[in-house]
């Protein structure tokens, strides 16, 4: 689904109508004023801001067309961009079968936890930033969508760099030395060549098509990486050791001899290591439940697919590059050098044109991972933020444009400690989650109030708490934040005790802990004005859940003609597909 919607007889006749819709909006101010507006905002009955647009609200039943096998592909695809997650495992002092438990029991953990966070989105059919409306308050949900919306950016300009590299090796195995000879004028300080610089361009203007699509018509998308990733990954695992026939050698380092107490701390600092590697997931997972067709669509996938698929890349990169390390004599872990090193030892056309396949299929897979863990995040938080103004698909677009600002070639050079900062902040998110998943599970007994959650006004009665804040949810979710902290400042360079560095080193599950036991237990000292409400009512588990208030939030026929660039692109789109 989705797919016909990127040809380029399509994308034209796309492109056609916001040009004729933008040459009418500048007619005249008020035009423009429209123009501006997305579809959904103008319904909201509450004055000069808007809480809800057409992505705020609740998916419609058409809409919700995800089912298992969709969310299988999509979990096993994305996370099977992990090639390097065993050497950063082997890099902080596991051997090699040492590596492999701990990815494959801390994506174990990960699965748990997502599937944990992803009941919201999945019953209620409402993404991240309106779950957080109904957790920390109709105002108070601002900082951790800002927060989310942050992060968001900002790997998806790093995951950008990193696809780039592929361009590097795909434009290297066509054009040879007439693009490795490409004069650079570059300073050596920005941390980025010409060529670079070129490959970076062309991957980013791949991503402009995907701004134009919502999730529920990317299903097409994590078919297309699944068909294309696990040939790719095997063909390169496969030549690495025939190559060198399965010579993995001494290259493989061991753990020092640690004692008991050592070990243990040591062993939960992998496990924590390996969960941060998919702390955006867990916290976005409420973005890819609402468009699910049933209440149990990705459960099980999650459970299945993620720390499956995530163990068999992180293995098949530990012993590739082990092998072609021992046997051809280098000191390499990520594909793309790999994938250079190859075609520097084989230089014939038939290996330039396997090498070129290779590097397009993890390109695109990078992409996938990419649309799915930060753009559409990104796009959702946006929409939150600015609703009048801004839907997933205008937010997606100004996430590409803000990538060029982050300017990750630095990141990735130089800047050591803001590359630490970024390890660190899924700490701040985990609390988030923490305090979601207490408020859901425990709290409101899987009870959300759906058409309180675009009223931002006093006479709210479930959820304008304290002014709007949810004071419960903030105290839990500093706690959460405040016992790793310390060691977070640790690994930015300031100095801090040996036991305040293992508490950072289990920040993310630490922090996630934390917060849910302070939350509960403040709620039952001093209960929230929703929890309040739904003992009041005598609600059982999920019980809300039968409420249908999808009429409520239809987008009126006025607004309909509001912003007639998103909504007949959107409706040439649906025709599409």
């Amino acid at each position: 689904m989705g797919f016909k919607a990127l040809v380029p007889k399509r994308l034209v006749g796309i492109a056609a109508t916001k040009k004729s819709n933008f040459q009418k909006a500048i007619q005249s101010k008020k035009n423009f004023g429209e123009y501006l507006r997305t579809p959904g905002s103008k319904s909201d009955p509450h004055g000069s801001w808007s809480w809800m647009n057409e992505d705020l609200i609740p998916t419609p039943p058409e809409k919700r067309t995800w089912r298992w096998w969709n969310y299988g592909f999509f979990y096993f695809s994305l996370s099977m961009d992990n090639w390097t997650l065993g050497s950063t495992m082997i890099g902080i002092g596991l051997n090699w079968w040492q590596a492999i438990v701990v990815v494959f029991l801390s994506q174990l953990i990960s699965s748990i936890a997502m599937a944990i966070n992803s009941r919201s989105g999945e019953v209620y059919h409402i993404g991240y930033p309106v779950v957080a409306r109904s957790v920390f308050g109709m105002y108070g949900a601002y900082y951790v969508v800002f927060a989310r919306a942050v992060m968001a950016v900002v790997y998806y300009a790093i995951k950008l760099y990193v696809g780039s590299s592929f361009f590097v090796n795909m434009l290297t195995a066509v054009f040879g030395t007439g693009f490795t000879n490409i004069p650079n004028h570059i300073p050596v300080s920005v941390g980025f060549t010409t060529q670079q610089m070129l490959a970076f361009f062309l991957y980013w203007l791949c991503h402009i098509p995907f701004t134009l699509l919502r999730p529920y018509q990317l299903k097409w998308l994590f078919t297309l990486k699944m068909c294309t990733v696990v040939p790719s990954i095997l063909g390169l695992f496969i030549f690495c050791m025939v190559n060198t026939h399965c010579n993995i050698g001494p290259g493989l380092p061991r753990s020092e001899a640690l004692s008991a107490s050592q070990f243990s701390w040591f062993f939960m600092y992998a496990i924590n290591s390996g969960l941060g590697n998919t702390a955006n997931i867990i916290t976005n997972q409420p973005d890819f439940s609402r468009w699910s067709h049933n209440h149990w669509a990705s459960v099980w996938p999650q459970l299945i697919a993620n720390p499956i698929s995530v163990t068999l890349s992180a293995t098949f990169g530990i012993l590739s590059t082990s092998a072609i390390n021992n046997v051809w004599g280098l000191e390499l872990w990520n594909q793309w050098d790999l994938l250079q090193a190859i075609m520097e030892r084989y230089p014939t056309s038939a290996v330039r044109f396997a090498v070129f396949l290779c590097a397009a299929f993890w390109a695109l897979l990078i992409l996938g991972t990419n649309v799915a863990a930060n753009m559409i995040p990104f796009g959702s938080d946006s929409t939150m933020l600015l609703p009048r103004y801004i839907n997933i698909t205008r937010g997606q677009f100004l996430g590409l444009i803000l990538a060029w600002a982050v300017c990750p070639w630095k990141i990735m050079y130089s800047a050591a400690s803001f590359t630490n900062f970024l390890g660190g902040y899924g700490l701040f998110m985990a609390s988030v989650v923490g305090v979601m998943t207490a408020d859901y599970y425990v709290i409101s007994k899987g009870n959300i109030f759906v058409a309180n959650l675009y009223d931002g006004s006093r006479t709210n009665p479930r959820y304008y708490y304290n002014k709007g804040w949810n004071i419960q949810a903030y105290i839990a979710y500093i706690a959460g934040c405040a016992f790793p902290f310390a060691g977070f400042l640790g690994t930015l360079g300031i100095k801090v005790s040996a036991v305040a560095i293992d508490l950072g080193h289990i920040g993310w599950v630490l922090s996630y802990v934390v917060s849910i036991v302070f939350y509960i237990a403040i709620c039952k000292i001093w209960p929230t004005q929703s929890q309040r409400a739904i003992e009041d009512m005598g609600l059982g588990w999920e019980a809300m859940a039968k409420e249908d208030v999808e009429i409520d939030f239809n987008v009126t026929g006025d607004d309909k003609g509001v912003d007639k660039e998103d909504s007949e692109s959107e409706e040439d789109l649906e025709k599409a597909v």
